[in-house]
């Protein structure tokens, strides 16, 4: 087969941003807390209206599910906390694997977004991703 023959999934037109959102959102939750969050809000403001679908699918999949994700591991774990208190040993088994699951969930999810992404997909996050937009399925 000519190199020529291969179909290249970057062919995709918005194929380099929906990895770029995809990215992002794994590196705010594992590496970059805030700051990541901050460039893929900065991002979607600036191309989700003017993104092909594919990269309009993977910026408002991601920026949705990152909104759902401080909710949960933010949030939830502050009410945790408030309603358990510090000193209670119940309180930080709780919170410790409510908090490992929850947020291993969130990095598999993005996960596979990112894969579905590079695969020239779009995607939506189950339970918490928006209607994809006009143009763009799940599978193809």
């Amino acid at each position: 087969m000519q190199p020529s023959e291969i179909n290249s999934d970057t062919d995709v037109p918005g194929f380099s941003l929906a990895v770029a959102a995809e990215g992002l959102y794994l590196l705010n939750l594992l590496l970059l807390p805030g700051a990541a969050f901050l460039i893929l809000l900065l991002l979607y403001f600036l191309k989700v209206d003017k993104a092909p679908p594919l990269a309009a699918a993977h910026l408002s999949q991601t920026m949705n599910a990152s909104l759902w994700a401080g909710v949960l591991l933010i949030l939830v774990v502050g009410l945790i906390l408030l309603l358990g208190g510090f000193d209670g040993p119940w309180t930080w088994v709780v919170l410790i694997t409510y908090f490992t699951i929850c947020h291993a969930s969130l990095v598999i999810l993005g996960i596979l977004g990112l894969a579905q992404a590079m695969a020239g997909r779009c995607w939506r996050y189950p339970l918490v991703g928006k209607t994809l937009p006009d143009g763009c399925h799940a599978l193809r």
